[in-house]
């Protein structure tokens, strides 16, 4: 079976490390002071990536908290990626310039699609695209708005654009602990034919093995955040399951 990832997720909102119920900025709950302890927690249990996300980035527009994301990067043994605030190609070299390996871009992806089409000719396989689903359709802005293009409709249009890693998040699983929406989740990877990480919902080790089983179809890892922060299981338990490890 082709490899499985587990991405601890560490939300930042205010320097802090925080989760979102359903993407909802006044639905938050603050489970740590410091993005980068955080990180080293992780990679401490064996992680070997970090998703990152700079929720004030993606409200404001503009990279926010990226001094955490760059302290992570440059100072711990892990591969970060990030998304959240990141609107230009001069947001994309600083964080690749600083040790970031993956960048994603998001609602520039339904905002500007000329320019998310450039940035994948450009830095290729660094660049992974954020396509978050309401009842199918895209949504934007840090979950704020929905769009009336399919989900599938666009992964398909930016992997024929050279897009290699798509990150599907179904927002009505998030922060719910409900289990992840794993038909939608291998819906978008038979689209693309690309790589597909999911996120949203996982709550126990049996949502892993789940998404895990295919892995074939191009299903190659999960972002796990709330169910790490309330204890559900352990990064260390999470990879030995996947992994064997």
């Amino acid at each position: 079976m082709a490899a499985f990832t587990i991405y601890p997720a560490i939300d930042m909102r205010g320097g802090k490390c925080v989760r979102l119920l359903q993407g909802d900025y006044h639905k938050e709950t603050v489970y740590g002071d410091s993005p980068v302890e955080m990180a080293a927690f992780f990679a401490e249990q064996g992680a070997e990536w970090i998703h990152m996300v700079d929720l004030d980035g993606a409200k404001e527009g503009k990279r926010i908290n990226d001094q955490f994301v760059v302290e992570v990067a440059k100072q711990l043994p892990v591969k970060v990626q990030i998304g959240g605030g990141i609107r230009t190609e001069d947001d994309i070299v600083y964080y690749l310039e600083n040790g970031v390996a993956r960048v994603i871009l998001g609602s520039a992806a339904i905002a500007d699609p000329p320019f998310v089409k450039e940035m994948l000719k450009k830095y290729g396989e660094r660049i992974a695209i954020g396509i978050d689903a309401k009842n199918g359709f895209v949504a934007t802005e840090g979950w704020l708005n929905t769009s009336n293009v399919k989900a599938t409709d666009l992964g398909k249009e930016l992997a024929e654009a050279g897009a290699q890693t798509f990150i599907f998040t179904d927002i009505a699983t998030d922060g719910m602990l409900s289990g992840p929406n794993i038909q939608a989740v291998v819906e978008m990877a038979r689209a693309t034919e690309k790589h597909v990480i999911a996120s949203g919902g996982v709550s126990s080790l049996e949502d892993l093995v789940s998404l895990q089983t295919y892995a074939d179809a191009g299903v190659i890892g999960a972002i796990v955040g709330k169910a790490l922060y309330t204890k559900k299981f352990t990064v260390a338990e999470a990879l030995k399951v996947v992994q064997g490890k």
